[in-house]
């Protein structure tokens, strides 16, 4: 904080002297002016999340090494660069989190008013990845920049003009630029794309060869008659979407070098458009693509000449509006469907055929670690397919799963068994993905009986409809048993470990250790006809060791007692479990039913858990991070785990779906504060 001395008024007396005890020190009037400058800003941008140690990762493994940088540009033309951390470690105790925010770097980028920033990761070197960075001002310049991501990452004080420009363009009309999208295209990933919107209502397209330095004019279209709100590419870059304040969205595709507009989707899936319905919109003021690129979602301002002044005028002034996307045409391909286009009424079936291609190659893209799983607009299209066309989400499904098994399989129902013997050979991340679409798609009308742990009323299917309902619910059922095992058996091994290990000085604060080993090792035992050999053995060697020793290396109570009688709790199942009760002396005895953390199988504290929002468990510990990068089962797991980067750190994801938990409450516990 800074002191000003004002100027005295001549018709005023002269105020006293600032006391010369005063520790706040006097700016000068370049000081002042430059801060005025930066304060104001006008766009800002985050990179992508970084880990840093080096290497690009967005999926919370270790939420210590990850940091994020916000560039925040404004009228001086200069952008300054914060660093955010994500915080050292994730629990249920603690409300709010406290993210470590750095002032990294100064870059003066234009000699006026920055008006769109955009990020994107140069990866052609793991080691050592390159930030790029767009910057466009109100003269209609742009630049490109470029910085290694290690230094901006890692410093510890503030860095000046480090960026190196890689190029500059000048626009042909010198408009505002007014919105910017780059990309590194994962098929491409020696190239560049950007897509830089005006406020004449054009666009431009260019591709830059980040080996050669060539940049490439690919397109320039005067596709609206206002100015560009948004720019968004999708498909891996083969899409560029488009929207303006004249209300208007257009598509585009990239081929090679040339992009042309194409129409977009005409029809979607489970949606009914009534022609009575009034359109109450007059602007657009930006879109952004869904995490699987089947859906966007525009920004739009309500027409107030079209709405009630007494009523929705006043409430009513925005709203964003969902469009179906996965349709979209990508090419030309001489391919056909290989469905029965007779299943489908009123579909197109060249949109069927794209519909297809996109949902497999969004689910492909999950298979990357790299990505935080969030596949709701995938889960969403899917259900919209059911409601009318179930035999072509089965298709589809089908055919995603026949990639796991890289043979000759023919797409039919009996695929599903080959599957489930094939679980322990896929990734943890190809299992959660089963585990989401079977919940979520192909059994959801049995939600009940899977929440219930019973068997589904199949009553009033065909033959053909029950043995696909079987399958899949085994399937499901396997999936997680797999994963169940996973966890129990990196348990196991770390508890091992730690046994062999004389400094014990392998817990770290806030890193992960295992818990419930005793709850685990009878899991085992009661279900040693759906558990590998493997998990026999660790959990017998965990049962020769004597439970004190080991309650006082891992430093909690081993047996477990009632949260409201402090009756002893027998272990029956993994899910629940029921106190043995309190004898009240006249033939009456009171038990509890209690609910069992989803990670280590023991009873939930009567305190905040987290919870997932797809399989509704509850969970007081986080699970290691490792079981999230498992490439299969390992033969060995003490070697597995000696040689992850991951064996000491905790993920804030479900151990089952893979997708990030919520922090809630118990329901007799409530807070002011928002969860």
């Amino acid at each position: 904080m800074s002191q000003i001395v004002p100027v005295s008024s001549g018709k005023r007396k002269p105020q006293k002297k600032a006391s010369e005890n005063c520790n706040l020190p006097l700016v000068t009037v370049q000081q002042y002016a430059y801060r005025s400058e930066m304060l104001m800003s006008l766009t800002v941008a985050w990179s992508p999340i970084m880990g840093t140690l080096g290497n690009g990762v967005t999926i919370p493994h270790n939420s210590s090494n990850c940091c994020s940088i916000l560039a925040v540009g404004g009228k001086c033309g200069r952008i300054s660069l914060w660093r955010i951390h994500a915080p050292d470690s994730y629990s249920t105790d603690k409300i709010r989190y406290s993210s470590k925010v750095s002032l990294v770097g100064l870059l003066k980028a234009h000699e006026t008013w920055i008006t769109a920033i955009s990020w994107a990761l140069h990866e052609s070197n793991i080691s050592k990845p390159q930030f790029v960075l767009a910057t466009g001002s109100s003269d209609g310049r742009v630049k490109i920049w470029q910085e290694n991501g290690e230094k901006l990452l890692n410093s510890s004080e503030v860095i000046y003009d480090s960026f190196s420009l890689l190029k500059e363009v000048m626009t042909v009309d010198s408009a505002t630029i007014s919105v910017l999208s780059l990309t590194v295209p994962a098929h491409s990933p020696g190239k560049l794309l950007l897509a830089i919107g005006k406020g004449s209502g054009s666009f431009e397209v260019w591709m830059l060869a980040m080996v050669t330095r060539n940049f490439e004019k690919v397109g320039c279209s005067d596709a609206h008659d206002r100015i560009v709100t948004g720019l968004a590419w999708a498909f891996d870059g083969h899409c560029l979407y488009s929207c303006s304040q004249d209300n208007s969205m257009k598509s585009w595709i990239l081929v090679g070098n040339s992009l042309s507009e194409v129409p977009m989707p005409s029809t979607s899936p489970g949606l009914k458009y009534s022609p009575d319905a009034p359109y109450v919109f007059d602007s657009c003021f930006g879109l952004a693509v869904s995490p699987g690129n089947l859906a966007i979602a525009m920004a739009r301002k309500f027409d107030a000449d079209l709405l009630h002044p007494m009523y929705q005028a006043r409430t009513h002034k925005a709203a964003v509006e969902f469009l179906w996307i996965g349709g979209q045409q990508l090419g030309i391909s001489s391919t056909s469907p290989d469905i029965n286009s007779e299943y489908f009424p009123g579909f197109p079936e060249k949109e069927l055929f794209w519909w297809e291609t996109n949902i497999l190659w969004s689910l492909n893209q999950y298979e990357n670690l790299n990505r935080l799983l969030n596949i709701w607009d995938i889960v969403a299209a899917l259900l919209a397919f059911k409601q009318s066309a179930p035999e072509y989400v089965g298709h589809v499904l089908l055919k995603w799963l026949k990639s796991y098994l890289r043979s000759q399989f023919d797409i039919s129902v009996a695929l599903l068994s080959e599957i489930f013997e094939f679980l322990p050979k896929l990734s943890s991340r190809q299992l959660h993905l089963i585990n989401i679409i079977s919940r979520h798609v192909m059994l959801k009308e049995y939600k009940a009986a899977i929440m219930s742990s019973k068997e589904p009323d199949l009553e009033g299917l065909s033959g053909a409809e029950e043995e696909q309902v079987t399958l899949w619910m085994e399937l499901f059922l396997g999936s997680e048993n797999e994963l169940l095992e996973r966890l129990v058996g990196i348990s196991f091994s770390a508890i091992l470990d730690l046994l062999s290990n004389s400094s014990m000085d392998v817990l770290k604060v806030g890193s992960w250790s295992p818990v419930g080993f005793l709850q685990m090792e009878q899991w085992v035992s009661h279900n040693r006809e759906n558990v590998k050999g493997h998990s026999e053995f660790l959990a017998a060697e965990v049962r020769k060791v004597e439970k004190r020793r080991l309650q006082d290396i891992l430093g909690y109570e081993v047996d477990e007692e009632c949260n409201f009688c402090s009756a002893v709790v027998p272990f029956e199942s993994k899910e629940d479990a029921m106190c043995s009760g309190t004898n009240y002396g006249n033939g009456v005895s009171q038990r509890h039913k209690l609910e069992r953390c989803a990670v280590t199988m023991r009873v939930l504290p009567t305190k905040p858990s987290w919870y997932c929002m797809c399989c509704q468990r509850r969970a007081r510990k986080l699970a290691p991070s490792i079981l999230f990068t498992m490439p299969k089962y390992p033969s060995d797991f003490k070697y597995f785990l000696k040689s992850s980067p991951y064996k000491d750190s905790s993920s804030p994801c479900c151990p089952f779906c893979g997708i990030l938990l919520q922090r809630s409450q118990p329901e007799h516990s409530l807070s002011p504060l928002p969860v």
